[in-house]
């Protein structure tokens, strides 16, 4: 059934050539972080009820650490632990790029483009659409603020 397997010699045809030179697939540019403080907009996210009073300030009022755990997955920060109101964790819910998930450590997570789609921490807020790209070139040792 089907058609014959590969051999060598076999040419392929994928249809007729371009017309103009194919841009290469990285031919997007991302500008890097400056060094020193990165600034991130950020709003409140759907769980903030889970967080002392006070915890979207301390988010905002202080410059966090991104750690050497950093992948496109998400970007581990580390600061003054902010104290949540519940404690445990939540069943699985969506969550969206950009999203600032906080376990039980206090120490905020920001998902990147690999996210997982659930998570089951509470999420204090999210990020910007514009700025994630940015936070993804982030460096270990570099220290981010949300505005």
């Amino acid at each position: 059934m089907g058609p014959a397997p590969v051999a060598v010699g076999d040419v392929l045809p994928v249809g007729s050539a371009p017309a103009r030179p194919v841009p290469p697939v990285d031919s997007l540019a991302v500008s890097a972080p400056a060094d020193g403080e990165v600034l991130l907009r950020a709003s409140p996210g759907p769980r903030l009820d889970w967080f002392i009073d006070g915890s979207w300030s301390a988010l905002l009022g202080r410059a966090w650490e991104v750690t050497a755990e950093a992948d496109r997955v998400g970007v581990r920060l580390d600061g003054e632990p902010l104290e949540r109101r519940i404690p445990g964790e939540l069943p699985s819910e969506g969550v969206v790029t950009g999203a600032l998930q906080v376990p039980p450590s206090g120490r905020p997570i920001l998902f990147l483009a690999d996210h997982p789609m659930t998570g089951g921490y509470p999420v204090i807020g999210v990020v910007a659409r514009d700025d994630v790209r940015l936070a993804a070139q982030l460096r270990p040792g570099q220290r981010v603020r949300f505005v």
